[in-house]
């Protein structure tokens, strides 16, 4: 039995993103992401409820490790699972740009930013030459 999918794609490792065609990569890496357990996907596009604690002057900090109930490690490993896949899915050149992101949604928001607004900016100066040359005499 073949165990690869559409483009010797493993089902069970996460699509490769090689820093090219980024809208086909997030296209597949969003469906991978949800099979393997929607909560994980809930997580990267809302972002996850680290356990934290106000202090007396009213700062949100991170809540210590030894104070974590059951919730806590709950919330901090579904962050740390989703993390592992998107690293698992990326070339070194973009785990260098996101390895500092504390939670799984930045680390996608970073990698969104990146390449979105860059093929964005593309298009609209195709668009923009296309233009200019049409005007052209």
């Amino acid at each position: 039995m073949n165990s690869n999918v559409g483009e010797s794609q493993n089902i069970s490792k996460p699509p490769f993103f090689d820093g090219n065609n980024y809208g086909h990569w997030k296209a597949k890496m969003t469906i991978f992401i949800q099979s393997l357990d929607y909560n994980l996907w809930d997580l990267i596009v809302d972002g996850p409820n680290l356990p934290t604690v106000t202090l007396e002057n009213e700062d949100v900090v991170p809540n210590p490790r030894n104070l974590y109930d059951d919730n806590d490690r709950k919330g901090v490993q579904i962050n740390a699972k989703a993390k592992h896949i998107i690293i698992c899915a990326i070339n070194s050149n973009d785990f260098n740009r996101i390895s500092s992101c504390i939670s799984a949604k930045e680390m996608w928001d970073r990698l969104e930013v990146t390449y979105e607004r860059t093929n964005q900016v593309k298009e609209a100066k195709i668009s923009m030459l296309a233009m200019n040359m049409k005007c052209s005499p």
